[in-house]
């Protein structure tokens, strides 16, 4: 099980809050070579999904943490958009664009949480 903090936490509630879906939580912490310390992952049927539910977690860790994304980046076509908070990479996805990159299976050797879709 992967420990959460609270700006995980706050990103996961921004997800689960406009039904994304697939979400997964990598422990990159301590990894050789890892640009952070989690990757969270998740999925949006449309473009239009994909871009409110990188609205949501903007709103969700700013209302519960006060941090603002480093950078944001894809809000433009809204296929993948990757939101950038230091220690923690939000990368939310169409899903033939996830499946193609295949970002999950980059860092096998990580601690990997499934976190439930809320319907």
């Amino acid at each position: 099980m992967i420990e959460k903090d609270e700006l995980l936490q706050s990103i996961i509630e921004g997800i689960q809050e406009k039904k994304g879906k697939n979400i997964s939580a990598i422990q990159l912490k301590g990894m050789p070579g890892a640009i952070c310390d989690y990757f969270v992952i998740c999925e949006g049927n449309t473009p239009t999904q994909v871009s409110a539910l990188a609205s949501s977690v903007e709103e969700i860790v700013r209302k519960n943490t006060m941090e603002s994304p480093v950078r944001v980046h894809g809000q433009q076509h809204a296929e993948w958009i990757g939101i950038d908070y230091g220690n923690v990479i939000v990368h939310i996805f169409l899903p033939a664009l996830r499946s193609f990159y295949n970002i999950d299976n980059l860092w096998e050797d990580a601690k990997s949480e499934r976190i439930p879709s809320l319907l």
